[in-house]
């Protein structure tokens, strides 16, 4: 029995060190706030590197290639800050990113995938693709994308979020 709780425990913690999840949603007409278009957004070589990943994949089923959009990695990078900050890796105010990429960008359906804890993009993106959740958001009918890859500079850590658009 206390062999079974330790191979339990072990399991728990495995999938929390290693977790991410998917959410998405569409247009409503309760989407009609007006904000600020943010065009500045500077990418690191993880993030590029996860991008490109989740591009080749798409092209490699015959999918379009995404187009990136600052606007976007910035509300992921906001989203990765709320993380970070908060101890937690989950979609709290979704909603919220989704109307402003649906209000700002004129999206009419949004998708998001999160991650914490990948060492590399790669297993980030392998990861996704393992989760069916995950990948119907990478190979859903979508043209735009945005993506964060941050770091927390506490306990170096890695937190990944991915929003696709279609437009």
């Amino acid at each position: 029995m206390k062999k079974m709780m330790y191979a339990m425990m072990f399991v728990v913690i495995f999938i929390t060190m290693n977790s991410c999840s998917a959410d998405s949603a569409e247009a409503t007409e309760e989407n009609t706030t007006t904000q600020t278009l943010i065009t500045n957004y500077t990418y690191n070589d993880s993030e590029i590197e996860t991008m490109k990943l989740i591009n080749d994949y798409r092209v490699s089923i015959g999918l379009n290639v995404l187009e990136k959009i600052n606007h976007i990695s910035f509300k992921c990078q906001e989203h990765n800050t709320y993380m970070i900050a908060n101890n937690v890796v989950d979609h709290n105010d979704f909603t919220s990113r989704s109307n402003n990429i649906m209000s700002v960008l004129g999206a009419k359906k949004v998708g998001e995938n999160v991650a914490y804890n990948y060492k590399t993009s790669e297993a980030a993106v392998k990861a996704w693709l393992e989760s069916p959740g995950h990948k119907e958001n990478i190979e859903g009918d979508y043209t735009h994308f945005g993506l964060s890859v941050t770091t927390d500079s506490k306990t170096g850590k890695k937190y990944y979020t991915n929003i696709f658009v279609k437009i």
